[in-house]
């Protein structure tokens, strides 16, 4: 599926822009804190996290004040609108350890073996993201020892655990964490 193609629709565009309401009104904030879900991935200062579908950028701020100045986020999602909007966040709150990129999880063409984390927040992996070609990418960046945290927990849970490439460790605060399989 061509997400960038059908987010230049008209239907495509009004899906995006009520996705965008949605995902920033207050309901959302309070019902589902991005604090408490980020503490339940166990994001820690001084890690290298990617976010993948950063969408409005509802977890990437926080995120970033997390990982304090000697962590970094890398904030990446397909469409190039929603990299502008949380590029824009993220330079209004003067996160300077926030890098904002447009890329396809499929292919991050992010170092082998760069990251200590890997946040799957909010987003539906298929049909955009399927699994098995997400997860052997995913095993590729990740340090040993990596992990992915993914929230909300659902159907994913049992794709990823049943795969060689990652070995499930548990769940804290509704985030299913996974860690990396040594192959």
């Amino acid at each position: 599926m061509d997400v960038e193609a059908l987010a230049k629709t008209k239907i495509g565009r009004v899906f995006i822009r009520w996705m965008g309401v949605i995902m920033e009104s207050r309901l959302r904030y309070r019902l589902f804190g991005p604090l408490k879900i980020l503490q339940g991935a166990g994001i820690q200062p001084g890690m290298k996290v990617l976010e993948i579908g950063c969408g409005t950028g509802f977890f990437t701020v926080p995120a970033g004040r997390l990982l304090e100045r000697h962590g970094s986020l890398i904030a990446m999602d397909i469409l190039p609108d929603s990299v502008e909007a949380v590029s824009k966040k993220v330079q209004e709150e003067g996160l300077s350890n926030v890098q904002v990129i447009h890329g396809d999880a499929l292919d991050t063409k992010l170092e082998q073996e760069s990251l200590d984390e890997i946040l799957i927040f909010g987003v539906i992996p298929a049909p955009v993201l399927p699994l098995k070609k997400l997860l052997p990418e995913m095993h590729r960046i990740l340090k040993p020892g990596g992990a992915i945290a993914v929230w909300p927990p659902s159907w994913v849970h049992r794709s990823i655990d049943g795969s060689r490439w990652f070995q499930y460790v548990g769940k804290q605060d509704g985030v299913q964490l996974y860690r990396r399989a040594d192959l």
